[in-house]
């Protein structure tokens, strides 16, 4: 139970950091928009993009919300970061980036994993 916790909160934190703080401080930066531009996203994308992303780092990491709240911003991050590979990979070819995409993806389940598990002792 234990070893579920820190997981659970190491590769949440990560995430919230990543995905939410990150996300707030990236928001105007020109590289950024120009990095989705690259992929051939419009400008609101990254608007829309980045309010979502956010709003789910919040939920993901305030105990307060659960069951279907966490489950949607999973899911949200799940399809964010199939999104983000697929998208490298066909602008860029397979590299580096399309693997720290899929590293995110494995951070993002097992943080789904071991919230389950702490869910389910309850």
């Amino acid at each position: 139970m234990k070893s579920t916790k820190i997981i659970y909160w190491v590769t949440t934190f990560i995430l919230f950091i990543t995905q939410g703080l990150l996300t707030a401080f990236m928001f105007n930066n020109p590289e950024s928009a120009d990095g989705l531009k690259k992929l051939g996203y419009p400008e609101y994308f990254r608007v829309m993009l980045s309010i979502f992303k956010i709003v789910g780092a919040l939920v993901l990491i305030v105990p307060y919300f659960k069951g279907r709240y966490k489950e949607w911003a999973y899911a949200g991050f799940g399809i964010d970061f199939i999104a983000a590979a697929v998208s490298i990979w066909v602008t860029t070819g397979f590299g580096p980036n399309v693997l720290f995409a899929v590293a995110f993806m494995g951070i993002l389940v097992a943080s789904y994993i071991s919230y389950n598990k702490l869910q389910s002792k309850l």
